[in-house]
Formats: structure tokens, C-alpha cells, sequence
């Protein structure tokens, strides 16, 4: 992915991100999505896919769930997976993640379940979730949506936002507020980094904590 949003914002992690979406007063960050293969940073732009109980109306579909974002996908592309049926079984799994590789997808993340994690691993390709499971999707779920509205925690996620992930958590970044949310987050990275420059000077962590670290979220203008 070669836009400049992209770029920017793979050079920040969720925190500051996260930090960045409580100082503008948008949904904040997804927590207890952890990095189930390899633990790596990833950034992107967002392409959503939506999971059903049960088999499709028209029943037996000839295409597997998934298949058709890693299909659609641009280098760079997180695929984000709302798997909430309540039913114990993989929204993804290991020939999706090795095809996901091969297209340059940055990393998927899944809200639920997914398996074949060791493959995962083996290749590594970043896939995040609540946990893993050895039970297939065939029969249980279906595909219901690609490239809509999902909802990941307790946030809503649209087709073509923004997000990081990383060992901290998940933070969506609303494609029509990137420009003020990553703006923001790249001020408070860089508040953050002179902090350390404090430390590093021998500073006391309590002078600058307190001086800084309270304040981290105040507005520019405030």
C-alpha cells in the first residue's frame, strides 16, 4: 500500500493510536486481540469480512469463506474477520493465511476464533484473535458479507479504514478522521520520545511523569 496515510501510520504502535482516539473522543482501541502467530506490528488499510451461523439461504456455497477479500486484497491490506455467531469454530485458517501471504496482506485480524496457528507461525503471517481452535468452519458458518460493516469489540468497522495491531492492542482509525487521528498520534510519539531523552539525561521518572506523562492528551490548542 503506497498511500502517505499508510506510511505514517506504520511508523506508530496502537498506543499512540489508541492515546490519539481518546484526545479526539472517538471509540477507542479493541483490547484482548493478541498476536496468536508471530508477534509483529501490523498497519493498514482495513478489508472487512462478516461471518453468519449456519449455511448460507441458497445452502452448499462453492466458495470458501474468506477467499474473496485475500482475492480483492492490495498489498499491505489487514483483513479484519467479524466471527460473533456464538458458534466455537475457526474463522479462519492455514490455506487463507498462506494465500494471504502470497498477496502481500499485512496480517488478518479475527474476532473469534482461528486455527492452523503452527502453519501461521511456520510462514510468518501475522494473525490476530481470541484464541484458536482446531474446529473447521464447513457446515457451522458462513460468509455473509465481504467488504461491509463489521463490528470488531466495541467498535464499528468499515470497508477501507485504518488499523494497527500489535501486542497492546487493536486500534481502528475511521478512514474520513486518519488525517487528525495519525496528526495527533505523531504529536503525542513525539512528546513521548522526549521523555525519554529526560530519562536518558538522568532525569527523575517522577519529575517526567508527572510533567509530562498527565498532560500527554491535552489538546494543542488547550
Amino acid at each position: 500500500m503506497s498511500d502517505e496515510i499508510a506510511s505514517r501510520l506504520a511508523r506508530l504502535d496502537a498506543c499512540a493510536i489508541s492515546d490519539s482516539l481518546d484526545q479526539l473522543g472517538l471509540p477507542l482501541s479493541v483490547t484482548g486481540l493478541l498476536a496468536l502467530s508471530v508477534r509483529r506490528r501490523i498497519s493498514g488499510r482495513v478489508l472487512t469480512v462478516r461471518l453468519a451461523p449456519g449455511q448460507s439461504e441458497s445452502g452448499f456455497s462453492p466458495r470458501h469463506l474468506c477467499t474473496a477479500a485475500v482475492d480483492a486484497a492490495e498489498t499491505g491490506a489487514v483483513i479484519v474477520v467479524e466471527q460473533r455467531t456464538g458458534i466455537e469454530c475457526a474463522g479462519w485458517g492455514g490455506i487463507l493465511s498462506n494465500a494471504a501471504h502470497q498477496r502481500g496482506v499485512s496480517g488478518v485480524i479475527v474476532e473469534g476464533l482461528l486455527r492452523d496457528v503452527d502453519e501461521a507461525v511456520d510462514i510468518g503471517f501475522p494473525a490476530y484473535g481470541r484464541g484458536a481452535t482446531a474446529r473447521t468452519a464447513r457446515g457451522r458458518i458462513h460468509e455473509a458479507e465481504t467488504g461491509g460493516r463489521v463490528s470488531i469489540g466495541d467498535v464499528t468497522v468499515n470497508h477501507g479504514d485504518y488499523v494497527v495491531a500489535d501486542s497492546s492492542g487493536v486500534a481502528f482509525i475511521p478512514a474520513d478522521r486518519a488525517e487528525d487521528v495519525i496528526t495527533a498520534a505523531e504529536r503525542i510519539a513525539t512528546k513521548e520520545r522526549a521523555m525519554l531523552e529526560a530519562l536518558t539525561a538522568n532525569r527523575p521518572v517522577s519529575d517526567v511523569m508527572g510533567a509530562g506523562y498527565e498532560h500527554l492528551l491535552a489538546s494543542p490548542r488547550s
